[in-house]
């Protein structure tokens, strides 16, 4: 599984495309269904052309077996292709005209290809459209309408290294729940060998506590900023309190790339990544032992990120209805379940969830965390708002946390004007 936030925080190059015109051909779902504008959805005998950024072989492999399934029981021949730069060849399709039919889209470019009609709002007309996390739904829903299905998702936890924890002393009974606790076995973790929180110095990392303060950037539907909200100031102001204990350091300051590198290291005894850390944890530091558990809940109770992509249907695919019928496939319990076996992601759908927990114990703190998470800005142009934040908050130990969001504050307010 990729990285989310990598993907997510890549600035989108957004498709100038103009509005494409939908052809009512014929049926969709069945005889005479439609997109949520009202019209028709088109259908031919072409195959379908699916664009996808793969983390890997694994990942690669599951779709096209997936895909391959779905051609052979409906008839409908569909290719697999592995974009280098997603992005970029999402929006390089787009201005061609020939964009793919079915494709992998972050939050961060929906409202832009979605403003500009490159996007087929097909989301309401879902037949399982009711066993998405609602969270989910709302990630990739703009202007009122539903656009596209959640492909699977991911959410923030803490990973702990069991073995530090015993040394320092501590029992499972001395988990964190609550910042104050968090505060206190990151002290007792920190010794002259490793810091006894280390995670990455961004916004996909630091929000968590924001959320758990009861902030976020923006609210739920990205219509309005709340980026210097007292909430927001509160979740930094922790993290600097932290940092000035020296008890959370940023994992470039302990000479590694992200979270994930610095706890498998054992630079840090815990870190706050997502479940993607897990494939790394496997293939890259198989002899550490650890633990997860949820995040430590804030003033405003317990809070987290998540990340999602969805499954994007071009508005000029000359095949919409097909295209509709195998994102339906593909985000089925029994498509991503095997797509979560394959390369980790959990399922985006609720009646997925039961199944998903027995078959991975360990992980039950991320998928339970979906009753609480926020989701990122996705406004158009949040991803640049949100890079520059990161920029600031590199010097966050020595900054002002409301001088920084107030910039950011103000950068946000520019997109919703």
């Amino acid at each position: 599984m990729q990285r989310r936030t990598n993907r997510w925080l890549a600035a989108g190059i957004l498709a100038t495309a103009g509005v494409l015109a939908l052809s009512a051909c014929s049926s969709g779902f069945g005889a005479g269904s439609s997109d949520s504008s009202g019209g028709k959805l088109t259908s031919s005998k072409k195959a379908l052309t699916v664009l996808i950024g793969s983390s890997g072989d694994a990942e690669t492999k599951a779709v096209n077996s997936a895909v391959a399934d779905w051609s052979k029981s409906s008839g409908t021949d569909a290719k697999v292709s592995v974009a280098s730069d997603l992005n970029q060849q999402l929006a390089q399709g787009f201005s061609a005209g020939k964009p793919a039919d079915v494709f992998y889209l972050s939050t961060d470019a929906l409202a832009g290809y979605a403003s500009n009609g490159s996007l087929l709002a097909y989301g309401d007309n879902l037949k399982n459209k009711a066993d998405f996390y609602p969270s989910l739904v709302k990630s990739f829903t703009y202007d009122n309408k539903f656009y596209c299905a959640p492909k699977d998702f991911s959410t923030l936890a803490l990973e702990i290294n069991t073995d530090m924890w015993k040394a320092a002393g501590l029992t499972d009974a001395d988990i964190p729940t609550t910042w104050d606790q968090l505060e206190t076995v990151a002290k007792k973790l920190t010794t002259d060998g490793h810091v006894g929180l280390g995670i990455g110095g961004e916004y996909a990392r630091l929000g968590a506590f924001m959320t758990e303060a009861g902030g976020n950037l923006m609210n739920s539907d990205s219509t309005k900023a709340t980026a210097n909200s007292s909430e927001n100031i509160a979740g930094l102001d922790y993290a600097k309190k932290l940092m000035a204990d020296g008890s959370l350091k940023y994992a470039k300051d302990l000479g590694a790339g992200w979270g994930g590198e610095a706890f498998g290291k054992g630079l840090a005894a815990m870190t706050i990544e997502g479940n993607w850390i897990t494939g790394a944890m496997t293939s890259d530091y198989p002899t550490v032992n650890y633990t997860i558990a949820p995040l430590p809940a804030g003033p405003a109770g317990k809070g987290t990120l998540q990340f999602t992509n969805c499954w994007g249907i071009a508005a000029d695919s000359p095949n919409q209805a097909a295209a509709v019928k195998l994102v339906e496939k593909l985000t089925s319990s029994s498509d991503q379940l095997a797509f979560s076996t394959a390369f980790g992601p959990m399922p985006s759908i609720k009646s997925a969830a039961d199944t998903w927990k027995k078959d991975n114990p360990k992980l039950v703190p991320f998928l339970e965390a979906a009753d609480y998470a926020k989701g990122v800005p996705a406004a158009k142009g949040a991803a640049d708002v949100v890079t520059d934040l990161n920029s600031k908050l590199e010097s966050l130990a020595t900054g002002d946390p409301k001088t920084i969001l107030d910039a950011t504050q103000k950068n946000l307010e520019a997109l919703v004007k």
